[in-house]
């Protein structure tokens, strides 16, 4: 096992509802509202009227600008309409309703390639970028954007990430036991791709099945010489004379929030830190979730859009699950499909309780984002008073960034932006670990995130200015 990154916290991980279940297939709804916004980056465009026949597949949606990804329909049916509805996020948005024919045929134009490694680097990114596939871990980043680094970022390592360290989380914990020969060859596709000999996937050791199971089946990658040697941090060295396959690593990693975090699984995996300011690109590195890698091997070989997802719904629901899911549905067809509330919820969540999002309906669909369904009883969910900041250093302690959440918490409240910039807001990676452990109850995360909000209006009035000038 591997210690990284400072600071971070063991909250009650609650996986044991679920970490066992298989993963099963989703009812296919009868309806689905698919937004036109699911990565970040510019909504699609639809390129659907409202009373067209659609296939399973089929595009729906067009990237519009360099940042982001199309569209396709979950279910074959007909557009109902197109309009704007509620979005996880809180707003709504421009979104394609459509309705089941009951047939769920696929679109013909799927392309079977069984050499696909034989596929040249920028084919393989026209496959992903068609297949409208981003970034499953929750950030949503249009993947073929991430595969497109600048000429003077050389990339040597990809890394995914296995950790899935939010508590009640299980869906990529149930991936990675039950689908690791996609995981490991998605990983082989981003290998193609980036021109990189050295693979990782990270896991945190509580999951030692998954560390099994993709241990298995790199070991059966046929070997193959590797053009150069690469040492990694001690302990873990590469051989000199490398003859790995393609040098895939699966490595077990310390179990702490928030190790699935892109710069703390680097400095945990490599013992490399990301600059202030910067990206995993800066020290040679791409992370990848192993749900994205997945995803990528079914666009890849089979020819398959991303279209559905895996989520856990747990919490206080009758009966759990860890579902495959048809981007689309509601809130309310999952719920009733896992037998409904099994208490009175107090508050329900689009993916984990530290990062996830709030919602205030249940008329919400899934999204390519949606790593889980957290329903938390009404006994456990209270409205607590905050108080000031006793400077106990608490959340200095827990932040995994090095940061000073107690002095950013402090000009968030006080709304004094040019004080606060002093403390670096904008690499708070919004992990919640400082609002976990303060004991005044603070809010240190919303202040932070009013700092952030309000720096990058004041950063895009002065580029605008400038511009002018």
């Amino acid at each position: 096992m591997i210690e990284g990154f400072k600071g971070g916290i063991h909250p009650d991980y609650s996986k044991d509802k679920t970490e066992r279940l298989p993963i099963i297939d989703a009812k296919v709804p009868n309806r689905v509202v698919i937004p036109l916004s699911q990565h970040i980056g510019a909504p699609c465009e639809p390129i659907v009227k409202i009373g067209e026949e659609l296939k399973k597949g089929q595009k729906i949606g067009e990237a519009r600008g360099n940042v982001s990804a199309p569209v396709h329909s979950s279910i074959s049916g007909k557009v109902a309409a197109i309009g704007k509805f509620p979005h996880p996020s809180g707003k709504d948005a421009l979104s394609i309703v459509i309705e089941s024919d009951g047939k769920d045929e696929w679109v013909k134009e799927l392309i079977d390639r069984p050499d696909y490694l034989k596929l040249s680097p920028e084919e393989l990114k026209k496959i992903i970028n068609e297949a409208g596939i981003v970034g499953l871990g929750g950030a949503t980043f249009p993947t073929h954007v991430k595969l497109s680094p600048p000429p003077e970022k050389k990339i040597r390592i990809v890394i995914l990430n296995g950790a899935e360290c939010e508590p009640y989380l299980t869906a990529d914990h149930r991936l990675m036991v039950e689908r690791p020969e996609e995981i490991v060859e998605g990983l082989r596709i981003l290998m193609k791709i980036l021109n990189v000999q050295y693979g990782y996937i990270g896991i945190e050791t509580n999951k030692p099945d998954a560390i099994s199971r993709l241990t298995e089946v790199v070991s059966k990658i046929p070997k193959e010489k590797a053009s150069e040697t690469y040492v990694e941090r001690s302990g873990i060295e590469w051989p000199k004379d490398v003859e790995a396959g393609p040098n895939i690593r699966v490595i077990g990693l310390e179990v702490k929030y928030p190790q699935g975090a892109e710069k703390q699984l680097i400095k945990a995996t490599l013992n490399r830190e990301v600059p202030s300011g910067g990206l995993p690109m800066d020290v040679g590195v791409v992370v990848q979730n192993v749900g994205t890698a997945s995803a990528i091997y079914n666009a890849v070989r089979y020819g398959r859009p991303l279209i559905d997802r895996i989520t856990t719904v747990t919490g206080a629901i009758t009966y759990p699950k860890n579902l495959r899911i048809r981007i689309g549905t509601l809130l309310s067809d999952l719920i009733e499909e896992c037998g409904g509330f099994s208490e009175e919820p107090g508050k329900i969540i689009i993916g984990g309780p530290m990062m996830g999002i709030g919602q205030h309906s249940l008329n919400v669909p899934i999204i390519k984002g949606s790593s889980g369904i957290l329903v938390l009883p009404k006994t456990v969910v209270t409205e607590k008073e905050f108080y000031d900041c006793i400077r106990c250093g608490a959340c200095v302690r827990a932040c995994p960034m090095g940061l000073m959440p107690n002095m950013l918490s402090i000009y968030g409240e006080l709304r004094l932006v040019d004080n606060g910039k002093e403390y670096r807001p904008m690499d708070c990676i919004e992990c919640g670990c400082c609002s976990y452990v303060c004991p005044s109850k603070r809010p240190i995360v919303h202040f932070i995130r009013y700092l952030k909000n309000e720096l990058s209006i004041k950063r895009a009035k002065e580029k605008k200015e400038a511009v002018k000038a």
